[in-house]
């Protein structure tokens, strides 16, 4: 009986480490880009490998001193925070 209760509690250590895995490979697979293959037609390969285009500089969109994102994202945070708390505020004032 003991080997049963030492089994059912790493069941869940064990389920949110194999998810967290998962999530992330499946992750780093979405967003790596593989480089280009080259064809077995070397001199072709070549040319490709050769042309050149300009990078366009890069736009800067954001404002120096900005900070709106911050602000916005403060209160966001504060409110996830705020909200759950009073809403159990009376059951926490209610004496048993």
């Amino acid at each position: 009986m003991n080997h049963k209760n030492s089994m059912k509690r790493l069941v869940r250590p064990i389920l949110t480490i194999g998810l967290g895995l998962v999530l992330a490979l499946s992750s780093a697979a979405l967003t790596y880009s593989a480089p280009p293959t080259l064809q077995a037609n070397f001199a072709a390969s070549g040319a490709f490998l050769l042309q050149t285009t300009a990078t366009p500089p890069p736009q800067d969109l954001s404002e120096i001193g900005s900070t709106d994102g911050i602000i916005a994202m403060g209160f966001v945070i504060a409110l996830i925070i705020i909200i759950p708390i009073l809403l159990q505020r009376k059951s926490w004032m209610e004496t048993p």
